[in-house]
């Protein structure tokens, strides 16, 4: 659509994503809108470096992608005091932040998985920090006839008790209550939800997989069998060209596609602050939701 070139997208190099310049977040009208999000729709996702939006702007700018899961949460390894968390021992949100730099999905281990994030810069270290993201559609796509076959009707449990296990990590009872601790969000008492290997993207119609490291336990598959495959599945899809990396500058904003990308935060000196701000997406729960059986 010609009128698209005036968003500026610059593609990024991989099977997805795009850099925007040339619009200010806070200006977009409803037409400038309608063309992002259909570029959202084709890209999954999109980089606006340099918007330096303050936290109402980024709820306002998140909303027009829909319902919100949450308004803003923030991924950081500084406290409300501004001194930084220790990076050996205890602390539950430094544990939940190593374990964000896995791949996955957000809210898969939700009942409504969530439709997609808006992620914003704050303060970055010096070096390392960045967000990957993977193409869950290509993934499906340069798979093989005979791994196509084998996983269409398979499913597997998706939890995040199971994904911070794996780091050694089982929330404490009552820590919740302590200052500047994890609130606890994903560790629910609900059963955890089986999702298929295999999603349809519910506007595009594009086929992906939906993996990722809260996924386990895939039914009618021994427990080392189910491991293998899914491990096989991540390694194989989080490869170039289905993977792009950001190097954040302070002020970058991104929204990304959660129905059809997985992304992973990459490890940084924790004797550095690091500041993000996470606005999560509701998904449509005719296509996101999951029953536990």
């Amino acid at each position: 659509m010609p009128e698209r070139t005036q968003l500026k997208l610059e593609a990024i190099g991989a099977s997805f994503g795009a850099m925007v310049r040339g619009v200010d977040l806070r200006e977009l009208d409803a037409r400038g809108f309608e063309r992002l999000y259909e570029a959202w729709l084709e890209y999954a996702l999109l980089i606006f470096p340099e918007q330096h939006l303050s936290d109402q702007e980024q709820v306002a700018f998140a909303r027009r992608f829909g319902k919100l899961e949450f308004d803003l949460a923030p991924l950081s390894n500084l406290r409300a005091d501004g001194s930084l968390r220790p990076e050996h021992g205890d602390d539950e949100v430094v544990k939940i932040l190593k374990g964000n730099m896995g791949w996955h999905c957000d809210s898969t281990y939700m009942p409504v998985q969530a439709k997609g994030a808006v992620f914003t810069a704050r303060i970055v270290p010096s070096s390392g920090g960045e967000t990957g993201w993977a193409d869950m559609r290509a993934a499906y796509e340069a798979l093989d006839a005979e791994t196509r076959e084998r996983i269409q009707q398979l499913s597997a449990f998706h939890s995040l008790y199971y994904s911070q296990s794996k780091l050694g990590h089982i929330p404490k009872a009552g820590s919740r209550s302590q200052p500047d601790a994890y609130s606890g969000y994903g560790f629910h008492d609900q059963g955890p939800p089986l999702r298929p290997l295999v999603k349809v993207h519910p506007e595009t119609g594009r086929p992906s997989l939906l993996i990722g490291r809260h996924a386990y336990g895939i039914p009618g598959l021994a427990e080392a069998e189910s491991e293998k495959l899914l491990r096989e599945l991540v390694e194989f899809a989080c490869q170039p060209p289905r993977t792009y990396h950001h190097a954040w500058t302070p002020g970058d904003a991104v929204v990304w596609d959660n129905r059809c990308l997985l992304h992973r935060g990459i490890p940084w000196d924790m004797a550095e602050p690091r500041v993000m701000v996470h606005s999560r997406i509701a998904g449509d729960r005719e296509s996101e939701f999951a029953p536990s059986p």
